[in-house]
């Protein structure tokens, strides 16, 4: 599968806590005593490499940037040198972070609910598991252990910054995404994002917290979180309007009403109109691009997709659930949106796509890759529709 050759110039990705990422593959995991592992694999991650990995996959040039230390970090970039992804990442002191991923392929009992502290399948959507609602089907068992990562010094983000704006000059789009290493200030992403677009780049960001909260101020073109991130970052003041009343909706303002059932602007007919997930997500899309980011695409699990942008507010829903391992599986989705962003592919397209592509991570083993016939096979069956007046 290739991308368009619309939109040529190359995909910068910013993993400022790369990660070495180790999964493991056993059967029928007992979390109270000791398991065999089939299978194990190491490699390269954190979420803006897992969007390198995705694009290349699709023809797409890409550099992934970002700051690496120690043998972990030595060993990340082996791994991103073996398996042909440009890097320019820059040096550390203190190691790189790992990360274990822990998947259990064996099904559960139907209608059993997951126990202790693994998460439900896989969204409907295809993102990363904390996207998902919990499943009570049979299918695959993925727990993640995140390890913090590195403390970052101010010369070190200095060094950092000083390649970031060179490499601005030849890139068409950068997508910034994951956690933030300690040291490193939560208004930094809005900062990258604010560098781009001095130079007429276009920036994705997705983050969560602080980060994310901070992020509308460098005018990104993209922020995506998640249902749940969104939350998090913001208050129930934030969603209210200056003079207390409710945000409202349509595509200018990108805003519903902040509370009760209804979401004003939303026709009957499109799926999902009037639930709590619907309405929540656009009242906290309309604060973010009130606050400066220009389109907010929100994951909300098994509700689907909604985005809401200068041209409108549009809301994607999968036809069912893929099985398989949802590490990744959101990243795969921003580098659906960042290849529509460079391509100039009308919105519900560029939804369609990136939904598509969620899925079919979710159908990989391992973050970073995707099943190729599963994308064939969901993207049709999407269902895209306008959320507006």
């Amino acid at each position: 599968m290739s991308s368009s050759a619309a939109g040529s110039g190359t995909i910068l990705t910013v993993t400022l806590n790369l990660a070495l990422d180790v999964t493991y593959v056993a059967d029928g995991v007992d979390w109270d005593g000791v398991n065999r592992v089939r299978s194990v694999h190491r490699r390269a991650g954190g979420k803006g490499v897992n969007v390198a990995r995705v694009l290349a996959a699709l023809g797409r040039d890409v550099l992934v940037t970002g700051l690496a230390g120690g043998p972990n970090g030595r060993a990340a970039e082996a791994d991103l040198s073996a398996a042909g992804l440009p890097a320019a990442l820059t040096p550390i002191a203190a190691e790189s972070r790992a990360t274990l991923a822990v998947c259990d392929p064996a099904p559960l009992p139907y209608g059993a609910a997951p126990a202790g502290p693994v998460g439900g399948g896989p969204a409907s959507d295809g993102t990363a598991p904390e996207d998902a609602a919990p499943a009570r089907t049979a299918g695959p068992r993925t727990a993640l252990f995140n390890e913090p990562g590195p403390v970052v010094t101010e010369a070190e983000l200095d060094d950092f910054l000083r390649g970031y704006d060179r490499r601005l000059g030849d890139a068409a789009a950068v997508v910034i995404s994951g956690s933030l290493p300690p040291g490193v200030p939560a208004g930094f992403y809005a900062e990258l994002a604010a560098r781009a677009r001095g130079r007429g780049v276009p920036a994705i960001v997705d983050a969560d917290g602080e980060p994310l909260r901070a992020a509308p101020a460098g005018r990104p073109a993209v922020l995506k979180p998640n249902a749940e991130e969104l939350a998090r970052a913001l208050s129930a003041a934030d969603l209210r309007a200056p003079d207390g009343a409710p945000e409202t909706g349509g595509p200018e303002s990108g805003g519903a009403q902040a509370g009760g059932s209804e979401t004003r602007g939303t026709p009957a007919g499109v799926p999902g109109a009037g639930h709590a997930p619907i309405t929540d997500a656009l009242a906290g899309a309309g604060v973010l691009r009130r606050d400066g980011a220009e389109s907010v695409v929100v994951s909300l699990g098994a509700d689907g997709l909604l985005a809401v942008t200068p041209e409108g507010a549009w809301r994607a829903a999968m036809p069912y659930r893929v099985a398989g391992n949802p590490t990744g599986a959101g990243d795969a989705l921003v580098a659906g949106l960042a290849l529509g962003l460079v391509e100039g592919t009308p919105w519900p397209d560029r939804l369609r796509r990136a939904a598509a592509l969620g899925a079919a991570a979710v159908a990989a083993p391992v973050a970073g890759d995707f099943d190729e016939e599963t994308f064939r096979q969901v993207l049709p069956g999407i269902r895209v529709d306008p959320v507006g007046p």
